[in-house]
């Protein structure tokens, strides 16, 4: 019975190659348990159960091939709750610190540099590092100071600063492992580096570094180890624009693309100078293991570094390489070192162009070949395929497309691989002297120019810069219509419906080419051709000084996102402005001090409008106006949060940058005049920047880390204030707008003040020109008052 079981043809082809790869299933159920288990561990659950259902029913029925689907399913079933619960675990292990009773609190420690510093705005400069001495040793902070920090990775630098919680915005830091900001007053190098093997990694990349810039100009240099090393932060902030521009900036980023020409470099010379097969490919097996660590180690050289490997140990082992189940144990390693890797735009790019090249490149390149030479047809492939996979996500993470990506990747792709060779081979001779490299530094120079050409060039065609605003569920739309054109349902159901005729997909005519590269193309433009648009003329960004008597209130509104920082007097009209202003809901409303003249009408619009959240600048002092507005708070469910220096609030594409106070116990401030504890925050939108000072002087602002700004709210209503022109002369603002009411009786704003603006930013106020709008628009800030 059995025997005649086994002998029955498999009815189904699915079938038939779970039963031959079945270590490519339970490896994709390990891989979907990674990526369900931190985010939908119920749906990982009941995933692995309904896996143990199907197999139940599989062994059900008669005969080997019953059985062995079955144990194939369980397996899998059991490889996905693995996974779920190996990212949990990591997760858990990952969030673990002992920082949080140290937020708001100095410290003196010694932390060791991990990444090449970035610069920020305003002068400022931040690394990802990890604690050596100190409090929360071993663990990784984002270290933020003003200024530069030192350059070099594994260097042990002297921190003295304070913790503070990691800002929101802090995405890549945080799922880098950082638990915390560390805000530096000073950051000294101590001389020493990290020990052990990844100080041997340093050494050598310092040394690599040292080659790749002798002989080179400074953006050359820059581009090259861009290129060989994957540092993208050394390049010249121009090249780097045009670069995103034109499609090009995969090129500095280290990938599979340096993997693999790395691993062809090593293979060609082996076989150059006679070394048998299995120790050229261990050689190269070794080469690629180095070189992981040497480009940074991202995400995006992992999975390259683990695909190769695989490759090449296949190949040692004389077993046909599987290009799936390389790219699945490269998702596995990746994803156990860290399950927040699949949230980096980095690592989603990188294996979405891996899934593209698998999939559409080999239909692409038959049908280009029968037309073209097979170098052409083979390079046009890769670029088609990795651009339609690809745009989508770009648009949707970064909200711009590139309709010159493929002719500026097809024009500068016989220069990469040259860059890549002489690039690695300089790297090489530089561990013994510059001097050595120097030559092929020399040579490489003119492809590199060409790259840079290159990029420069295709950033100044029509389209380059297209602004796109892609629906998710519209990307997604589009990547299941190339993979059933890839799969051929589409040429199925075209065949099916006209198999009397010859269709354009199945006829082998000169249309077949035409009408398969068509398919995509129209896709593209009923997904696209909505979402694509040239950059507008003016940002939807507003920002109202109301003119709401003697007080501040200031209105800040894009595309449906508000926020309101302060409201006036209890007497005033803030609720008529809102009204006028099309305000039907807030995110957020910022109280930034208790005075009646910023929190007498917080009540009134808390009861008038729905509000996200409440930034709470009370600061423990007990008001009748202020209980009053918390009280109404707390009957509607709105969330009052305390201010800290470091947070930063969100509504939409508006960030609020608190820069003061600073937490303390409320014993050190008791008594003392609330506008120097008062909301200090940065309005960043865009490129739009606005310092709003609320009452606080300069007494309190020039001790903060400032920087220049378009728009600068004065303090206090255009009150005295002896240090204004040194404030001037750091924030450097366009416009400066005063808020203050008609006729008031405290003779704000002050002769002294107006004097000293008189010969700096243009002068606004609510009590001449009342309620002043400002709409920030590329080059200019548009301006309409109200009077």
């Amino acid at each position: 019975m059995e025997r005649g079981a086994a002998s029955r043809p498999v009815p189904h082809r699915w079938v038939r190659s779970l039963l031959r790869q079945p270590r490519h299933v339970v490896l994709a159920a390990l891989v979907a348990g990674l990526l369900l288990g931190p985010h939908l561990p119920v749906a990982a659950r009941w995933a692995a159960a309904a896996l143990i259902g199907v197999a139940s029913c599989a062994a059900a029925s008669a005969g080997t091939v019953g059985k062995r689907v079955a144990i194939t399913i369980v397996l899998a079933a059991a490889a996905l709750a693995l996974g779920a619960w190996i990212a949990t675990a990591r997760l858990r292990a990952l969030d673990h610190t002992g920082l949080r009773p140290w937020v708001g609190h100095a410290v003196d420690l010694r932390a060791v540099v991990l990444t090449p510093p970035r610069a920020r705005r305003f002068g400022r400069s931040v690394a990802l590092a990890r604690i050596g001495a100190g409090p929360g040793s071993g663990e990784r902070v984002l270290i933020e100071a003003v200024g530069a920090l030192p350059p070099g990775v594994g260097e042990e630098v002297r921190v003295r600063g304070g913790f503070r919680s990691l800002p929101a915005f802090e995405d890549s830091s945080r799922r880098a492992g950082a638990h915390a900001l560390l805000r530096a007053d000073s950051v000294v190098a101590t001389g020493r580096r990290r020990p052990g093997l990844l100080g041997v990694v340093d050494g050598a990349r310092e040394r690599a570094e040292r080659a790749l810039d002798s002989g080179l100009p400074s953006s050359l240099a820059g581009l090259a180890r861009g290129m060989v090393l994957g540092e993208d932060d050394r390049l010249d902030p121009a090249m780097r624009d045009d670069f995103r521009a034109s499609g090009l900036a995969h090129l500095v980023a280290a990938s599979g693309a340096n993997v693999a020409l790395l691993a062809a470099m090593a293979l060609a010379l082996g076989a150059a100078v006679g070394i048998p097969r299995t120790p050229r490919l261990i050689g190269a097996l070794l080469l690629i293991a180095g070189y992981v660590p040497l480009a940074g180690g991202g995400p995006s050289i992992q999975r390259a570094g683990v695909m190769g490997v695989a490759a090449l140990v296949a190949a040692i082992a004389s077993q046909p390489a599987s290009r799936w189940y390389a790219l699945l144990l490269a998702a596995m390693v990746t994803l156990v070192i860290n399950p927040r890797a699949v949230e980096d735009p980095g690592w989603q790019l990188s294996f979405l162009a891996v899934v593209a090249l698998i999939v559409l490149v080999p239909p692409l390149r038959g049908r280009l070949a029968r037309r073209m030479p097979r170098p052409p047809a083979e390079a046009i492939a890769v670029c088609l395929a990795a651009a339609a996979a690809t745009a989508p996500l770009i648009a949707l993470h970064f909200g711009r497309l590139s309709w010159v990506t493929v002719p500026a990747n097809l024009l500068a792709a016989p220069a990469v691989a040259p860059v890549m060779w002489l690039g690695t081979l300089a790297a090489a001779l530089g561990q013994l002297s510059p001097a050595l490299a120097s030559p092929f530094t020399a040579v490489a120079a003119w492809p590199l120019a060409f790259v840079a050409w290159t990029g420069h060039a295709a950033a100044a065609l029509p389209g380059a810069r297209a602004e796109a605003h892609l629906a998710p569920a519209l990307a997604g739309a589009w990547w299941v219509g190339l993979a059933l054109l890839a799969v051929g349902a589409v040429r199925e159901r075209l065949a099916t419906a006209l198999r009397r005729g010859r269709s354009i997909i199945a006829a082998r005519s000169p249309r077949r080419l035409a009408g398969i590269l068509a398919a995509p193309a129209v896709v593209a433009v009923v997904v696209i051709a909505g979402a694509v648009r040239a950059p507008p003329a003016a940002r939807s960004l507003v920002v109202s000084a109301l003119d709401i008597g003697q007080g501040d209130a200031t209105l800040i509104q894009d595309r449906g996102a508000a926020v309101l920082i302060d409201t006036g007097p209890p007497d005033s009209p803030i609720l008529d402005r809102l009204r006028a202003a099309g305000v039907e809901r807030l995110d957020v409303l910022v109280v930034t001090h208790v005075q009646l003249d910023h929190e007498g009408g917080a009540a009134a619009v808390l009861g008038a409008f729905p509000v996200g959240l409440v930034l709470d600048g009370r600061d423990g002092n007990p008001t009748p106006e202020g209980d009053r507005f918390a009280s109404v708070a707390r009957l509607r469910g709105v969330r009052l949060v305390r201010p800290q220096a470091g947070q930063r609030v969100r509504a939409g594409p508006i960030a609020l940058d608190v820069l003061s106070p600073r937490v303390e116990p409320r014993a050190l401030h008791a008594g003392q005049d609330p506008n120097q504890r008062a909301i200090v925050a940065e309005l960043h939108d865009g490129s739009f920047s606005m310092l709003l000072t609320s009452d606080a002087e300069s007494d309190v602002l020039l001790g903060l880390p400032l920087g220049s700004a378009d728009v600068l709210k004065v303090s206090h209503h255009g009150s005295a204030d002896p240090g204004l022109p040194e404030l001037l002369r750091r924030v450097r603002p366009a416009i400066a707008i005063i808020e203050v009411g008609r006729h008031n009786p405290y003779g704000h704003p002050a002769p002294e003040t107006v004097r000293e603006l008189g010969d700096g930013p243009r002068v606004l106020r609510t009590d001449r020109d009342g309620t002043i709008r400002l709409r920030p628009r590329p080059g200019a800030i548009g301006i309409q008052a109200h009077a």
